[in-house]
């Protein structure tokens, strides 16, 4: 049963909520717990216990349940970014309780900063900043805490870990997260420009790549010969002995081609049955012996009630011609060339007229 393409995309969405707040995750636990460590140095006043108590649960306990949370919603994406706001908050919160100490407020909001925008973006960064100082002002105004901007040596060092380690940390995700985005940037590269089942090029990007050929030949007097290879009775394979033995011949075809070809040679998949090579440096004789070694072994050995089977291929070869005047001429002198093999009792090679 085929999901409808709304569901689809929410439940694609929710992966994407779950893969951010698992990237969150971390940065949160390491950025809490250091905090918890010059904050509780830095009150302004001597902390009480259930005062510490909180500052405890904020370091140590809401990271685990605000990923819980987020990843127990329909909607991890929107959690995650509401919890980042709830961090800047309690940020603002302990920002004022320090008395505006100057290097702890700064460390603080800096750390709730980094995490934003390496979350959502500049954007969500001033909502965050926003609702720190709105934070800030109310508990300042609420509970009037003694307002101290000078840092004791002592704080200074217990900043000192914060400092040093946890933008290390963040640089280490954020190098981390773009590795993937390169990894899923190549893939995509990849499907966009191959065809899925036989690994060669799809016929869009072969045609740019056969573009490209024709403008150096032109501009350079360069030879190039291109191919086009046709399976014989291809449907006849699929309808007699099934589909799973037709993508076999056609694996089969690809594995010569990469084989008996060389590297330089740019194999595409041109149709359903029907392959394309552009061979760089090469006369239309070459490329023939090549095909001919090529056609020699082209045979699938027989599994179950399948019997051994020789595939059988039509060629069309047209050498690249000063006179054609763009690639898609070139592209139509093979195509010709196919045809009259076809017409002519297939399994063979035929070389366009000059």
């Amino acid at each position: 049963m085929t999901l409808p393409v709304a569901t689809l995309l929410k439940v694609d969405a929710r992966r994407s909520g779950l893969r951010f707040a698992r990237r969150v995750y971390l940065p949160r636990i390491v950025g809490m717990g250091f905090s918890f460590i010059f904050v509780v140095w830095s009150l302004a006043d001597t902390p009480s216990n259930w005062l510490i108590g909180l500052l405890f649960i904020n370091g140590f306990i809401w990271p685990h349940l605000a990923y819980w949370s987020a990843i127990n919603t329909k909607d991890p994406m929107r959690s995650e970014q509401r919890n980042l706001l709830l961090d800047a908050v309690f940020g603002g919160v302990w920002i004022a309780l320090m008395g505006l100490n100057a290097l702890p407020s700064t460390l603080l909001a800096a750390m709730m900063g980094m995490n934003n925008i390496a979350a959502n973006g500049t954007k969500f960064f001033f909502r965050g900043l926003m609702l720190q100082l709105a934070a800030i002002a109310l508990t300042v105004l609420l509970l009037q805490p003694t307002i101290n901007f000078a840092t004791s040596p002592q704080q200074v060092y217990f900043c000192l870990p914060m400092l040093f380690f946890y933008p290390i940390f963040l640089g280490q995700v954020i190098y981390r997260t773009a590795i993937k985005l390169a990894q899923h940037k190549h893939k995509l590269i990849e499907i966009s420009t191959h065809d899925g089942m036989t690994g060669v090029y799809n016929r869009r990007h072969w045609e740019h790549l056969l573009h490209n050929e024709y403008d150096n030949c032109q501009r350079y007097q360069h030879i190039a010969t291109l191919l086009l290879i046709d399976l014989d009775h291809f449907k006849t394979i699929n309808d007699t002995w099934g589909h799973d033995l037709g993508d076999q011949a056609l694996l089969r075809v690809t594995e010569e081609l990469r084989l008996r070809l060389r590297t330089s040679d740019i194999i595409g998949r041109f149709g359903g049955d029907e392959f394309a090579v552009i061979m760089p440096g090469t006369s239309s004789d070459k490329a023939i012996q090549a095909i001919s070694r090529v056609r020699d072994n082209l045979h699938l050995p027989g599994k179950g009630q399948a019997p051994t089977i020789t595939i059988h291929i039509s060629v069309g070869v047209a050498e690249f011609s000063p006179k054609m005047n763009n690639y898609r001429d070139w592209l139509k002198a093979a195509d010709v060339a196919l045809y009259r093999a076809k017409n002519a009792g297939r399994s063979r090679t035929e070389v366009a007229k000059s």
